[in-house]
């Protein structure tokens, strides 16, 4: 019943969806090109506002908890599991007080409104997964970024989202990248619950009433830790927390 129910709601759900980001997408232009940095930075931060509360249509909630364990004013490597596009917004939003990057395969760099404007001009990572030198040298570029302005990064070391919420072993490559380039930053394990619910069905229908958490665990500064501890020790403490039913 619940999933015959979710087609109509989700047709709603994603008229709304590409009406914001076609709606933002001359506003990210106009921000970017006239006013600059701050003002793109924030047109973005408002457009994920109005992505997550977009979802509350498919009656999705959301908890973020634990971002008072956060410094600021320094660079933040966010490492958190992938379940679905559905972490996107959220991060994007709840963490905007430190400007989060992402590490994004080079395919979304163009064709979406929106999306692809500000993964090009916003101080993200678009790699060629299929290209490991190219992919290596844009992290290289984002960890000096990040660490020379004291933005965060957000990466997904699972590579492929997980579609039952059970982790996949993490990638080593990206993370000892900008350990070795962001030397002055820290680790931030986000633990991500029940994203993967909302594409139970695929991307049509979605699901409907899930609640979507995000735990922010304790910082782990990078010049404490060898890198296979501070690898080890994120894997440990996202998967740990992870619920998989």
């Amino acid at each position: 019943m619940q999933k015959i129910l979710s087609y109509p709601i989700s047709i709603l759900y994603y008229f709304l969806f590409l009406f914001w980001l076609c709606l933002f997408h001359p506003i990210q232009w106009i921000c970017f090109n006239l006013f600059g940095y701050n003002a793109h930075r924030l047109s973005v931060a408002i457009l994920n506002f109005f992505l997550v509360r977009n979802t509350l249509i498919l009656g999705t909630t959301y908890s973020f908890k634990g971002r008072e364990k956060l410094p600021k004013n320094v660079p933040l490597i966010i490492v958190a599991n992938h379940q679905s596009l559905y972490d996107i917004p959220p991060i994007i939003w709840f963490m905007r007080d430190w400007q989060p990057k992402f590490i994004s395969k080079k395919e979304l760099g163009k064709g979406i409104p929106s999306v692809s404007y500000n993964l090009r001009h916003g101080g993200s990572a678009l790699i060629d997964r299929k290209d490991g030198k190219q992919a290596l040298g844009e992290i290289k570029k984002c960890g000096e970024f990040i660490n020379k302005n004291n933005y965060s990064v957000v990466i997904f070391p699972e590579g492929t989202r997980s579609k039952t919420g059970v982790p996949k072993p993490f990638s080593v490559n990206g993370l000892k990248m900008l350990y070795k380039f962001a030397p002055d930053a820290y680790f931030a394990p986000i633990t991500i619950n029940n994203s993967w619910k909302m594409t139970k069905h695929g991307q049509f229908p979605l699901g409907l009433g899930n609640k979507i958490t995000f735990e922010v665990h304790e910082p782990l500064k990078i010049s404490d830790y060898t890198f296979d501890e501070i690898f080890e020790k994120t894997e440990n403490i996202i998967t740990q927390n992870i619920k998989t039913k």
